[in-house]
């Protein structure tokens, strides 16, 4: 009897996270992390750019990554690591935001606007589902009391 009320504690406490593609935030930060900084080593080499704005997404990446990790490692302190996590989503979605700038000149710069490009729908994409995220834990907690 007591090892069916822990399974069924287990199933209650996988469906308080919230999921995308079968992985908590925590997770999907640590892999979009780890997307970004591949992606900006690979435009600068692909490129052959000398200018360090194409690292960009490199070290906006190294945040979201050290932070997702930092959110699996002290899950005490989890609510913090996400929401600097999700802060940084929301830049990474601004500076996207770049590539309005000058729409005359939209794609001159390929590697460059295909980056912004990258980074602005991504960033929305990822800050939409972190807000998901906290909207599905606020819900959860209020049903709990």
């Amino acid at each position: 009897m007591k090892l069916d009320s822990m399974k069924g504690d287990l199933s209650n406490m996988q469906e308080k996270e919230f999921k995308v593609f079968d992985m908590e935030m925590e997770r999907i930060s640590v892999a979009y992390g780890l997307f970004l900084i591949v992606w900006g080593l690979i435009i600068s080499f692909i490129s052959q750019s000398g200018s360090m704005t194409s690292y960009i997404p490199s070290f906006l990446g190294l945040s979201v990554l050290l932070f997702g990790y930092l959110a699996l490692k002290f899950p005490e302190k989890k609510k913090l690591f996400m929401h600097i996590v999700v802060v940084f989503g929301i830049i990474i979605c601004l500076g996207g935001l770049d590539i309005f700038r000058n729409l005359s000149t939209l794609f001159d710069s390929f590697w460059a606007d295909l980056s912004k490009s990258m980074l602005l729908i991504s960033g929305f994409v990822f800050s939409y589902w972190n807000i998901k995220s906290f909207i599905f834990i606020r819900k959860n907690k209020n049903l709990e009391n």
